[in-house]
């Protein structure tokens, strides 16, 4: 099991390689789709799990191995009460408290609305970080625009 693990961290940080192994969830699209959230950073966390972070703060985690859930991400307080009513969609195992959502597989939501609430999981994390390294994020960001 170990050997699976660690196929599927490597085919994740190896941006030639494949992104679907046996026993892998297909989270290629997911990557991709977070990776293009500005300073949106990916690594590999707790053995098997895909995490997505702004500003060293986490937005969503897709789960790399048969799991309980697929993807958890951030939910404001009342969208969290509204998703966790849906099929498929169940409070984020050990988050919950702190308004995450998890889906219970990659087929629970459609992919656009699955974009969607994680976008504004990023959205929602990004404003909670402190002014200060907002303020930093943002200057880098416009810096390097303004290079080009």
């Amino acid at each position: 099991m170990a050997a699976r693990h660690n196929a599927c961290a490597l085919a994740l940080l190896d941006l030639a390689g494949p992104f679907r192994y046996a026993g892998c969830m297909d989270v290629e699209w997911l990557r991709r789709f977070c990776l293009t959230l500005p300073h949106s950073t990916e690594q590999i966390q707790w053995e098997d799990s895909l995490v997505f972070k702004v500003g060293g703060r986490m937005y969503a985690v897709a789960h790399l191995e048969p799991a309980e859930v697929w993807l958890s991400f951030k939910c404001g307080m009342e969208e969290f009460a509204e998703l966790v009513e849906r099929p498929g969609v169940v409070p984020a195992p050990y988050l919950a408290r702190a308004h995450w959502a998890a889906l219970a597989s990659e087929e629970a939501l459609p992919r656009p609305e699955v974009e969607s609430l994680v976008r504004r999981s990023y959205e929602l994390v990004f404003a909670g970080l402190p002014r200060k390294t907002q303020a930093s994020l943002k200057a880098e960001r416009t810096g390097r625009a303004s290079r080009r």
